[in-house]
């Protein structure tokens, strides 16, 4: 992939953050999931008054794909604003890795505004199925 992939991949992160519902923190955030197909899965944080109903971008990027049949994974673009201004990186949260760690490998690329890293580089451990055995 290359670096003009990754950076429209952040444009339309950008473009889902609009969407964002963020009544209460007023931080918005965009995720733009890239499929292993080339499908593209967005996602936006929903908040709820009740804050632990909460979903973050990454999460409902991950559970649009799924819902749709899409398993395997390609990058994430992830960024987050109270003001818009997406020049700042916004790491996904702890729960957003887990998930993330649980259809993707370490090596998928997390591009944030200051780079792409790697997932392993924020989660180097992630419970998966091979513990519940």
């Amino acid at each position: 992939m290359n670096g003009n992939l990754y950076g429209e991949l952040f444009q339309t992160a950008v473009k889902a953050a609009e969407k964002a519902y963020a009544d209460y923190s007023g931080f918005r955030v965009g995720a733009a999931l890239l499929s292993a197909d080339g499908r593209v899965f967005t996602g936006c944080n929903i908040e709820n008054s009740s804050y632990s109903l909460t979903i973050c971008a990454e999460r409902t990027a991950v559970f649009k794909a799924v819902s749709e049949g899409v398993r395997e994974f390609a990058a994430i673009a992830v960024v987050g604003s109270s003001g818009g201004d997406f020049s700042k990186p916004c790491c996904p949260c702890g729960a957003c890795l887990q998930v993330l760690g649980e259809f993707c490998g370490g090596d998928l690329p997390v591009i944030l505004a200051d780079g792409t890293y790697k997932l392993s580089d924020f989660m180097p451990i992630t419970f998966t199925k091979e513990n519940l055995k």
